[in-house]
């Protein structure tokens, strides 16, 4: 495997901060503990409550100065930060929202990105906020050769593969002379293959958009494990043994998933895919230091 940069787009810019934190302050810190060549390319999600968001439900809200302070938390590190602006039922009416709009003007620096999946909220970011840059959801469900090869003559930054192409040889192969621009998701979770993904993903952007997380989905995927072992398991699941393959053929944008998964999830796969094995421990270590420092002291007891 020759030795390029190789870049990796962590989930969850707000729940998991600090644990994000820690891991990109630690490659710094400790760059001989982590697979070489190996940085943080972006971080992805989104700020609770704006409707903009899809893929995963985020209810709540952010206030001006709370989204400065995370935006910086990044960006200080050389990080962009992705939103997730990838709700597949967006109308016209919504591109105006007041608390998606403003979160893209304090983030407008020329820095950070976009996910996007309709044509109607791209179209509003590319003429409103043309700083950002775009990037074509896997939430698009493109899931033949010739519809990637399609969005990979489009302009986007980067086009994120859908997993169940992730071992598929002859897309792999007629996408190779883009493969600079394809992100590849290392470790999804759900079932491959699932015909209710689209409108899963749908049914998750209406909760979004309308504020109610009672029209539950049904997936057929509820039932199944959803540990990190497990996830290894997965026919999509891209190991560290066969990474080396695909950055010799050019992909060197890897995307691991975790948006509302457990801490732990996220934190056993950054370990796996970034550390390298013999320095897992010491690096637990640092990491679980990190979040003790940063969690809130506990009140002193009354007496």
């Amino acid at each position: 495997m020759s030795e390029k940069t190789v870049y990796w787009h962590l989930p969850g810019f707000c729940y998991y901060r600090q644990l994000n934190a820690a891991v990109i302050s630690l490659m710094k810190e400790y760059p001989d503990c982590f697979r070489p060549g190996y940085r943080v390319g972006s971080v992805y999600g989104t700020f609770p409550g704006a409707i903009w968001n899809g893929g995963r439900v985020v209810m709540g809200i952010a206030g001006k100065r709370d989204i400065q302070s995370i935006l910086n938390l990044y960006n200080s590190k050389d990080v962009p930060v992705r939103f997730t602006w990838t709700n597949s039922v967006l109308e016209e009416k919504h591109v105006y929202d007041t608390y998606c709009n403003l979160i893209m003007r304090l983030a407008d620096n020329g820095m950070n990105q976009v996910l996007v999946n309709t044509p109607v909220l791209e179209e509003y970011i590319r003429r409103e906020y043309p700083g950002y840059k775009l990037i074509s959801s896997t939430t698009k469900r493109i899931n033949d050769t010739g519809g990637v090869l399609s969005e990979l003559e489009k302009d986007y930054f980067l086009v994120v593969l859908d997993y169940d192409l992730n071992h598929d040889e002859k897309t792999l192969k007629a996408i190779e002379p883009y493969a600079g621009r394809v992100e590849l998701l290392v470790n999804e979770i759900c079932s491959p293959g699932c015909p209710l993904r689209a409108q899963h993903y749908a049914q998750q952007s209406r909760a979004q958009l309308e504020f109610d997380v009672k029209d539950l989905f049904h997936c057929p995927n509820s039932n199944q494990q959803k540990g990190f072992e497990e996830c290894r398991k997965r026919p999509a699941f891209i190991s560290n043994e066969e990474i080396g393959s695909y950055i010799d053929r050019g992909f060197v944008n890897f995307k691991i998933a975790g948006r509302g998964m457990p801490q732990g999830y996220v934190y056993d796969a950054y370990l796996y895919f970034l550390v390298k094995e013999e320095s897992r421990d010491f690096i637990r270590g640092k990491i679980d230091e990190s979040l003790q420092a940063a969690r809130p002291a506990a009140p002193p007891a009354k007496r």
